[in-house]
This record gives structure tokens, C-alpha cells and sequence, in this order.
């Protein structure tokens, strides 16, 4: 397959300092990276897709590290994370887990506490599509304060013919995060899961 071809590439930055309670001493910072590419598989269907993800190993690995750049550049200050696309209206959602092994494994290799599964989500809509993309703490699943989402979407993307591929990233819990279970502070990280 050739290499993916950009059309645009975008970041969204959020920081939260309170949720109506005390302003947090620390806000959390949360950030996307979106990638519009062109779908090499738009518009009919083909039995061989899984090729393609080698290719976008590369896209995956610089918006890893453009995320962990906005986010102050220090990998191991990141906590959560997540992933997602947003398939074209002649692609299928197929296409969309094409991004699965790229995205998540690029931010694995970045942040050095990553053992827990990086969540995903995965939709077809069309230009101004919105995608919540799920976090969950990167090296401990059952983190509850962790877990958290990013609404991420463009205006003009995605066309029918492409793909808006998505990696988040943030800093820490939920601002005011109070409903008790494992702490961020008390995970191992061993299992993935604790």
C-alpha cells in the first residue's frame, strides 16, 4: 500500500480547572490529535485491508508525539489515553479498526507506564462528525478516576473518501474525581488491569 495521504492534521487542547467545585491546584489537561487521510478502500469493498496498518505505523508514531509535545513534552506525565476514528461515508467500519494496532501501539511505545489496553471507538459519519472518544488510565484499567472521554471533530472531515484518525491523551483524573476504587497512586501496572 502507499503511504497514507494527509489532507489535514489538527490538535485540540483542553485544560480543566474546576467542574464547579474548588479550582484543582494541578488542572487536567486533556489533547487530540486528528489525522484526515485519504481511505484507500472507500467506495467498494476489498478482502485484503490489513496491509494498510503497517503503512499508518509512521502517521500513528508522529501524533503520539506531537500529543505528548502539547502536553508539556514529558511522556511519563501522561496518564490516559485513548483512540478512535471517524470513517467516510463510502468506507466501512472496518476501515476504522484499521487503526487499532497503529494508534494504540504508537502510544504504548511513547508513554513508558502503558500496560492497559487502549480503549476505542469507531463510527462512519460525514464532515462535522463528532467522535467521544473513551480514556482509561494507560498502565491500570480499573483506575476509575480515569476514566473519562474527548469529543473530537472537524467541520469539513470527514469527506466520503476518508478517514479522521484520532489518538487522546491526558494528564491525569477526572477533575473532583471522588467515587472511590483503585488510585492512580496505588496501581501497579503489572497486569494491565491493577
Amino acid at each position: 500500500m502507499p503511504d497514507p495521504q494527509i489532507r489535514k492534521t489538527a490538535l485540540q487542547l483542553e485544560t480543566t480547572w474546576h467542574e464547579g467545585g474548588p479550582v484543582a491546584e494541578v488542572p487536567l489537561r486533556k489533547a487530540a490529535a486528528i489525522a484526515v487521510i485519504a481511505n484507500p478502500f472507500a467506495g467498494r469493498y476489498h478482502a485484503e485491508i490489513a496491509g494498510f496498518m503497517e503503512d499508518l505505523k509512521p502517521l500513528g508514531l508522529r501524533m503520539a508525539q506531537e500529543l505528548i509535545d502539547a502536553l508539556g513534552g514529558d511522556p511519563a506525565a501522561i496518564q490516559g489515553y485513548g483512540k478512535g476514528a471517524i470513517v467516510g461515508t463510502a468506507g466501512e467500519l472496518e476501515h476504522g479498526a484499521l487503526w487499532h494496532v497503529p494508534g494504540g501501539y504508537s502510544m504504548r511505545e511513547l508513554i513508558p507506564a502503558s500496560m492497559a489496553i487502549v480503549p476505542s471507538t469507531k463510527k462512519i459519519g460525514g464532515p462535522g462528525t463528532r467522535l467521544d472518544v473513551p480514556i482509561t488510565h494507560s498502565n491500570a484499567s480499573y483506575v476509575r478516576s480515569h476514566f473519562d472521554a474527548m469529543e473530537v471533530g472537524l467541520a469539513d472531515a470527514p469527506k466520503a473518501d476518508e478517514l479522521a484518525l484520532i489518538l487522546v491523551m491526558s494528564t491525569g483524573a477526572r477533575v473532583h474525581a471522588r467515587v472511590g476504587g483503585l488510585t492512580h497512586e496505588d496501581a501497579s501496572g503489572a497486569d494491565g488491569l491493577r
